[in-house]
């Protein structure tokens, strides 16, 4: 975790390739725990989480969080694992858990994003994918995200008057 800071830095490098190094240099980083068998844990997880199988990934990534608490990456697989599976509040919950564990996790902050969006909370939703830009500012699909729900808003606020 000491080479975060300098992955964070390249994030804003004028070179597009640096930046997209320091995004999956940073992503890399995270998915290792320091622990050989958490870390396969976690890609069996993943895998179960990538074919649908959720209860099975939301077991995996729970017993990672029960033998690592401190491992941001355990708690966000699962807050990942919880909203496919539509349990917003407990996805929230691991959100607040990453967060607290790793600050400028800026897919943890996409996430909330995510969730308040499908809550039709549009303003935090807005409020958390701002925060994830600037962490990351090369997250592009997160502008679309919230002009798009900067128009639901507007349209909500006019169904309101």
């Amino acid at each position: 975790m000491a080479d975060q800071p300098l992955l964070l830095e390249g994030l804003r490098d004028e070179d597009e390739d640096v930046r997209g190094t320091a995004e999956q240099g940073l992503w890399l980083l995270w998915m290792r725990s320091g622990d050989a068998v958490i870390d396969r844990a976690l890609v069996q997880g993943s895998a179960r989480m990538a074919a649908g199988q959720l209860p099975e990934a939301i077991a995996i990534f729970s017993e990672i969080i029960r033998r690592r608490p401190a491992f941001a990456e355990g708690w966000n697989k699962r807050a990942t694992a919880y909203f496919l599976a539509g349990d917003y509040q407990r996805s929230l919950a691991d959100c607040d858990q990453v967060i607290k564990r790793n600050p400028r996790h800026f897919g943890a902050l996409s996430g909330y994003g995510q969730i308040y969006f499908r809550l039709e909370q549009f303003d935090k939703a807005i409020e958390y994918w701002r925060r994830a830009l600037r962490v990351n500012p090369n997250l592009t699909g997160l502008r679309e995200n919230i002009e798009g729900a900067e128009q639901l808003l507007r349209a909500k606020g006019a169904r309101t008057i």
